[in-house]
């Protein structure tokens, strides 16, 4: 039987938070509880800074609870095209903090006794068709990062690549579990964690900044870093400067002993790799399916095509016995943004492009330090005011000409013709309900849940997401469950009920 959601969640025992229920002075408000959030919060708090953390829901339950858990500066065939489209010093900046935060996880691992399955191995890149990555390797090695060109057979998969880069003594842990023992950590330093706590609103006040929240609390603080999957709401138009993504993946044991570095492919579709060690010497992670939030018809395909790739690599009948997904944005330049919101003195970071266990190390650490008002080595790559040059500026009119086009027509194609009384158990879409279009899913225990499909952030339509029973903004990449509660912003209302 296969459990729907992330392998690292059901196997980790998280701490529980309270609930915001009194008003907070900090000197730093951090918003979100994931791993760039509980690691901006705790190296503030071991800074001397008081930090009072929010998270809307539980610690590390979206995207960095469902991550593959890979620490590591190899980010597919990513390192000749930075150099050729922002030349050697922005190149060799990411690359060198990306590599030392694979160290500085280490470090916190090994410093506040997180046991999270830590293991050193090998990270892969590898094409099975007619991709050159000997260029890809001798920009990488020329950045500074530890690769090479090996014999494909050192890959360890059963398929033939044409071409294998390595990259060695990279990071693969436990996610969910590091999250718990940052967050203790910084309990532990005297940070205040509050869970199910909403930032549903941010002000500025002369010097200081004010949180409202979902319960009815606020935090009034020196500093906010937003550090949640998307700078909520409008803050810093973010929304129109990045595109949402997700990836899904699948934990299987295979019939013999699983590969034990980390590898992912730049064919397509993608497939990422790494073992599973709570499956046992025979345990796999699969990782793939790239595409657009809302943007895929089918998700449950999306599951199916991960077990038959399995399947048809190892000679067996795959079973998943977990299954999930997980959201993450992407900027047109393929850097991140990190720093001080334009117009505001909030601080964000956003765009992490699916590798957020480095990149979010690398935000941590320069969030912290324009709190401190200290200068930090990777901020300019980052810079989270930056345009991006004339080819990002023509990718960010491209996909801001698809939301427009999703804004005008994306319920028309879609609709259902059966109405309510013909949503069948775990079953969801979109329904005509006496002439007005309905969401609508029907749980496991036949309870029927219906929504107005409109997403609360900027009023696009919404799709049903089967695979992961969900409500999905192709727009701007909020979420929603079934009842209508946010999963993701930017959006932080729930969605509508119908009225009849």
């Amino acid at each position: 039987m296969t459990t729907h959601g992330s392998v690292w969640l059901a196997t980790a025992r998280m701490s529980r938070y309270d609930v915001l229920a009194t008003d907070q002075q900090a000197d730093v408000l951090v918003v979100g509880g994931g791993v760039i959030g509980l690691t901006t919060a705790l190296q503030l708090q071991l800074e001397g800074a008081d930090v009072v953390l929010v998270e809307a829901g539980r610690i590390g339950a979206r995207t960095s609870g469902n991550t593959t858990g890979k620490v590591t500066s190899q980010h597919g065939a990513i390192y000749a095209g930075l150099l050729d489209r922002h030349g050697i010093d922005t190149a060799r900046q990411y690359a060198t903090a990306n590599q030392a935060a694979v160290e500085e996880v280490a470090e916190l691992v090994g410093r506040f006794g997180i046991d999270c399955e830590l293991v050193r191995s090998p990270a892969f890149v590898y094409s099975t068709e007619s991709a050159d990555l000997s260029r890809e390797a001798e920009v990488a090695a020329q950045l500074g990062l530890p690769a090479h060109n090996v014999d494909p057979t050192e890959l360890g998969l059963p398929l033939t690549a044409t071409e294998v880069v390595r990259f060695d003594n990279q990071v693969q842990l436990h996610p969910s579990r590091y999250l718990g023992g940052l967050a203790a950590a910084f309990s532990r330093a005297g940070g205040r964690i509050f869970e199910r706590t909403r930032v549903t609103e941010l002000n500025t006040e002369g010097d200081r900044v004010e949180a409202r929240t979902e319960p009815g609390s606020t935090v009034r603080a020196n500093h906010a870093i937003v550090a949640t999957l998307l700078p909520i709401g409008l803050l810093g138009g973010y929304f129109a400067r990045t595109r949402p993504n997700q990836s899904h993946g699948i934990a299987v044991r295979l019939p013999v002993q699983a590969p034990s570095g980390m590898a992912i492919s730049v064919d397509d579709p993608v497939r990422s790799t790494r073992p599973w060690p709570g499956g046992g010497p025979n345990g796999l992670i699969v990782v793939g399916g790239d595409h657009e939030t809302g943007d895929q018809d089918d998700t449950d395909a999306v599951y199916r095509g991960l077990i038959d790739w399995v399947s048809s690599l190892w000679n067996t009948q795959a079973q998943a016995e977990y299954r999930w997904s997980a959201q993450d944005y992407s900027t047109p330049d393929q850097l991140p943004y990190v720093g001080k919101a334009p117009g505001s003195s909030i601080l964000i970071a956003t765009g992490m492009h699916k590798w957020g266990l480095t990149n979010g190390m690398v935000a941590a650490g320069i969030l912290r330090d324009l709190v401190l008002g200290r200068e930090n080595p990777w901020s300019s790559a980052y810079d989270a005011g930056r345009i991006g040059g004339a080819r990002a500026v023509a990718e960010l009119v491209k996909d801001n000409l698809k939301v427009g086009k999703e804004f005008a027509g994306g319920h028309l194609r879609r609709l259902l013709d059966s109405g309510l009384d013909h949503v069948e158990v775990g079953q969801g879409g979109l329904y005509d309900a006496d002439g007005h279009t309905v969401g609508a899913y029907r749980d496991p225990d036949g309870r029927l849940h219906t929504v107005v499909p409109v997403c609360t952030h900027l009023g696009c339509p919404l799709r049903w997401n089967q695979g992961d029973a969900t409500w999905d903004c192709n727009c701007h990449g909020s979420r929603f469950a079934p009842d209508g509660s946010v999963l993701d912003g930017p959006a932080v209302s729930p969605l509508k009920t119908p009225d009849h």
